[in-house]
């Protein structure tokens, strides 16, 4: 996992904003529904966290590339069981729970308690 990736990380688990070259966290709370904690990656969301759900959303942000891919790996990677994403072929594919299926935009899947 690089730096990038592990300071990302510890921005979500302690529910933090930050920034670092082209990665943003951001914290949005809402007193009216639960808060979300959003990732992204030049401008462009990948992922969207509910912590009260427990529970990531996952997208590409439009750009399967392999930074897009690291991150949301290194995010499945700390804070899910056994999820991953994959690419063969130049098409995505996202494994887990003893399936693999190909990738789509905005998958929610079930979170480790953080």
């Amino acid at each position: 996992m690089r730096k990038i990736e592990e300071k990302m990380i510890d921005a979500i688990q302690f529910g933090k904003n930050w920034t670092l070259s082209n990665t943003h966290v951001e914290l949005e709370q809402n007193p009216n529904v639960e808060n979300t904690i959003k990732v992204y990656l030049h401008g462009n969301l990948i992922a969207c966290f509910f912590p009260k759900r427990k529970t990531v959303k996952v997208c590409d942000g439009g750009w399967q590339s392999n930074t897009t891919k690291s991150h949301l790996n290194a995010l499945l990677g700390y804070f899910t069981k056994d999820y991953g994403i994959f690419q063969k072929n130049w098409v995505w594919y996202l494994k887990g729970n003893a399936e693999t299926v190909e990738f789509k935009n905005d998958a929610e899947l079930p979170t480790k308690v953080y």
